[in-house]
C-alpha cells in the first residue's frame, strides 16, 4: 500500500463471529490466495494438512503406515463422537490409501480359506476319497507353503499385488495333482499293483505335466521381462511356486499314493463308477469329434474370435474409473476424495513435471515466460483440475508488491521486479531448488483415468516439443499420475511382446513333447480365441488393462494350457493303440474329462467368491480368472477335439 506493506493472519487475532467478523475472514482467504488449496472453493470446508516423516527423529524406527492409518480413523471417530452434526470429515493421502489396502488385505487370507475349503469338498466328491483328497490337497498347498518360504529367504515379501499369487500357485498344483491321481487311478482300474499303478501314472503324466509346467514357469519368467518391479515380484513368486509343484505334484505325490493306495488295497472307485454314470455325458460330448459337429464348433469358434478382435482394442491400458483402483468405488477413502476433489481445486492425483534450465533461471524472464506459458497451457487441458507452478506463484506476489492490483498480476519484465517477485518463495514450497535449476510444476487432475492421464501427458510431450526456448526442457514427470503415466508406458508397450512370448513358449513346448504340428494347432488355437474374450470382456466391463490384470491375463494362458496338454496327450496315447480320433477322445473323457472338468469349475466357482472383496483390483482378477478357467475349459474339451478330427481328416485326404 502506500505506507509500505500492511499484511496480517488470514484469521485475525481480534476474530468475531457476527457478520462483520467473517465478511473480513472471507476478504482474507481471498486475498491470500488459499482458496481451493486450504479452503474450500465453495467455503464450506477447510483442510488439515500433515507431512509424515519415514523415521521416528528420536528412535530411528521406521513409519508404521498402518499404524498411522488407524490413529487417524480413530481421530475421525472422536471428532464424529461429539454429536455435531455441522460437519463431517475426509481424509486423504498416501498413508489412508495404505491403511484401507491393508485393511481389505487381511480379507484375501479369508477368501483363501473359503477357497481351499470349496476346492477340498468339490476334490473329494470327485475322488470319493478322505486320502486321496488329503494326499492332493497337502502337496498343492506344500507348494505354496515353499513359495512363501523361498521368497522370505531371497529377501522378499507378499504385496497386496502379488498376496493372490499363492491361490493361483495352488490352483495350478491342484490341476495337475488330479491328474496324477487320475493317471495313477486308470492303471488300478487295469489290474495294477499299488506300486505299479504309482509308476505308470507318473511315466503317463511326466510329458504332458512337464511341458505344461514348463510352459507356466515360461509364462511367468516372460512377463518379468516387464521393467516395473511389482510385476517382476509377482513373475519371481509365481516362477518360484511352480518350481515347488514340480517337486510336490511330480515328485512328492506319486510316491505318496504308492503309499495310500497300498492301504486302500488298490481299490479304484473313481473309475468303478465313474464310467457308468457318466459313460452318456461322455457319449454325448465325444460328438464334437464327428465331422459336422467339429465344423459347427469350428465356425461358432471363428464367430466369438471375430467378435473377440472387435473388442480387444477397446481395452483401455490404465484405469477406467475415478479414485484409488485398489479399494471399490463406494469405499470410504474413495468418497472422500472425490468430495475433497469436488470441493477443492487439488486433489488426489497430481502429475508434477520437472522444468529443467540453467542456475537463477527464475529470474530470467524468458525462462519465466516459457514456464507461464507450459502451465497456462496445461491449465486449459481437459481434465486439469488446477496448476501450481512458480510462475503463476510470482505472477500472485508481484500483484501483492502493487496494491492487490489485477493489472500486476503477470511476469514483470524487469529484473529486478522478477526477483522481488521469486525472493519470497521458500524451496520448502517445493516449487524451486536451492539455485532455481529446477522448478516442479504440479499438476492436479480431476481423476486418472487412462484417457486423462493420456491427454495430460500428450499436452507435456506437445508443448516440449514446440518448446523454442532450448534453455528449459519440461521432464516427466512424479507424483502419482506420473508413475500411473509411466507404468500405463510400459504394461501398453509390453503386453503384446509379453503375449507373444507366452504362445511362442507354448509351441516351443508342445513340439518337443509331441512332435506334432497338430498338438500346436489344438492346443494353441483356443488358448489365443479365449485370450481374445478375456480382452474383449475387460473392454465390456471396464477393466483397464494394468499391472494387476496384465499378469492375470498372461498367468491365465499358463493355466489354460495345462488343460490342453492333458486332453491332447491322452487322446495321441489311445490312439497310438489303433483307435480313431472320435473314439480315443471318448476314452479320453472318460479317463481325463472328469478332473479337467472338476478342476476348471472348482478354481472358477473359488475366484468366484473374490467378487464380494472389499480390494477392486481382487475382484477383477476374480472375474477375469473365473471366465478363463471356465472358458479355457470348455475349449479344452469342445473346441480341441474339433480342431483335431479334421485335421486328421485332412491328413486322410492326402
Amino acid at each position: 500500500v502506500e505506507d509500505g506493506i500492511e499484511a496480517g493472519d488470514v484469521l485475525p487475532v481480534n476474530f468475531k463471529g457476527d457478520d462483520a467478523g467473517f465478511s473480513e475472514l472471507r476478504e482474507n482467504i481471498l486475498k491470500s490466495g488459499i482458496l481451493g488449496r486450504l479452503v474450500a472453493n465453495d467455503f464450506t470446508g477447510a483442510v488439515v494438512s500433515a507431512r509424515l516423516q519415514e523415521f521416528h527423529p528420536g528412535t530411528g524406527e521406521k513409519l508404521d503406515y498402518v499404524d498411522v492409518a488407524n490413529q487417524l480413523e480413530a481421530l475421525r471417530d472422536q471428532a464424529l463422537a461429539s454429536g455435531n452434526d455441522k460437519f463431517t470429515v475426509h481424509i486423504i493421502g498416501f498413508v489412508k490409501v495404505v491403511g484401507d489396502i491393508a485393511s481389505g488385505t487381511v480379507e484375501v487370507i479369508t477368501f483363501f480359506g473359503i477357497a481351499f475349503l470349496i476346492i477340498a469338498f468339490f476334490v473329494y466328491l470327485y475322488m470319493r476319497s478322505v486320502s486321496l483328497t488329503a494326499v492332493l490337497l497337502a502337496c498343492s498347498l506344500l507348494a505354496v507353503v515353499w513359495q512363501l518360504g523361498v521368497l522370505n529367504v531371497l529377501g522378499f515379501g507378499i504385496d497386496p499385488m502379488s498376496i493372490l499369487i499363492p491361490f493361483l500357485v495352488f490352483a495350478i498344483a491342484v490341476s495337475h495333482g488330479v491328474q496324477v491321481v487320475n493317471a495313477t487311478q486308470v492303471e488300478i482300474a487295469r489290474g495294477q499293483s499299488a506300486a505299479q499303478a504309482a509308476r505308470a501314472g507318473f511315466r503317463r503324466v511326466l510329458r504332458p505335466g512337464m511341458a505344461a509346467l514348463a510352459s507356466d514357469a515360461i509364462g511367468f519368467v516372460t512377463i518379468s521381462l516387464i521393467n516395473v518391479q511389482v510385476i517382476q515380484e509377482i513373475a519371481l513368486a509365481a516362477s518360484i511356486g511352480v518350481a515347488g509343484i514340480i517337486l510336490t505334484n511330480l515328485g512328492l505325490l506319486p510316491v505318496l499314493l504308492t503309499f495310500i493306495e497300498r492301504k486302500r488295497g488298490g481299490s479304484s472307485a473313481l473309475f468303478e463308477t465313474d464310467g457308468s454314470v457318466m459313460s452318456p455325458v461322455w457319449s454325448r460330448i465325444s460328438q464334437v469329434a464327428q465331422p459336422k459337429t467339429a465344423a459347427f464348433v469350428i465356425l461358432l469358434s471363428a464367430a466369438l474370435a471375430l467378435i473377440g478382435l472387435w473388442y480387444a482394442p477397446k481395452v483401455r491400458v490404465g484405469d477406467e474409473h475415478s479414485g484409488v483402483p485398489e479399494l471399490r468405488p463406494d469405499s470410504t477413502y474413495n468418497t472422500d476424495a472425490a468430495l475433497i476433489s469436488n470441493k477443492f481445486s487439488i486433489g488426489v492425483d497430481v502429475l508434477t513435471v520437472i522444468a529443467e534450465t540453467i542456475p537463477e533461471g527464475c529470474i530470467d524472464y524468458d525462462i519465466m515466460r516459457t514456464i507461464d506459458a507450459f502451465e497456462w497451457q496445461l491449465r486449459n487441458v481437459d481434465g486439469v483440475q488446477s496448476v501450481t507452478g512458480l510462475a503463476g506463484t510470482a505472477k500472485h506476489i508481484s500483484a501483492a508488491w502493487n496494491e492487490g492490483s489485477l493489472k500486476w498480476r503477470t511476469l514483470p519484465r524487469n529484473h529486478y521486479q522478477l526477483v522481488q517477485a521469486v525472493s519470497p518463495v521458500p524451496t520448502s514450497s517445493r516449487l524451486l531448488n536451492a539455485d532455481c535449476s529446477v522448478m516442479p510444476i504440479q499438476i492436479y487432475t480431476t481423476d486418472h483415468k487412462a484417457d486423462t492421464i493420456q491427454r495430460v501427458v500428450n499436452a507435456v510431450k506437445r508443448f516440449n516439443a514446440e518448446n523454442s526456448e532450448t534453455r528449459v526442457n519440461f521432464k516427466l514427470a512424479s507424483g502419482n499420475v506420473g508413475v500411473m503415466a509411466a507404468t500405463n508406458e510400459e504394461v501398453e508397450a509390453s503386453q503384446f511382446p509379453i503375449l507373444g512370448y507366452v504362445f511362442a513358449a507354448v509351441i516351443v513346448l508342445c513340439l518337443i513333447a509331441f512332435r506334432s504340428l497338430t498338438a500346436i494347432v489344438c492346443v494353441i488355437i483356443p488358448l489365443a480365441i479365449v485370450s481374445l474374450l478375456a480382452y474383449a470382456l475387460m473392454a465390456f466391463l471396464e477393466i483397464g488393462l494394468k499391472i494387476s490384470t496384465l499378469p492375470v491375463v498372461a498367468l491365465g494362458i499358463g493355466v489354460g494350457v495345462d488343460y490342453g496338454i492333458y486332453i491332447y496327450g491322452r487322446i495321441r496315447t489311445y490312439m497310438a493303440t489303433g483307435c480313431d480320433f472320435r473314439e480315443a477322445f471318448e476314452k479320453t473323457l472318460v479317463t481325463v474329462g472328469s478332473g479337467v472338468i472338476l478342476t476348471g469349475m472348482t478354481l472358477a466357482v473359488s475366484v468366484a467368491t473374490w467378487l464380494a472383496a472389499s480390494l477392486q483390483f481382487q475382484a477383477d482378477m476374480g472375474t477375469i480368472l473365473m471366465f478363463m478357467f471356465i472358458v479355457n475349459m470348455i475349449g479344452a474339451i469342445i473346441l480341441l477335439p474339433a480342431l483335431g478330427v479334421w485335421i486328421e481328416k485332412l491328413k486322410a485326404f492326402r
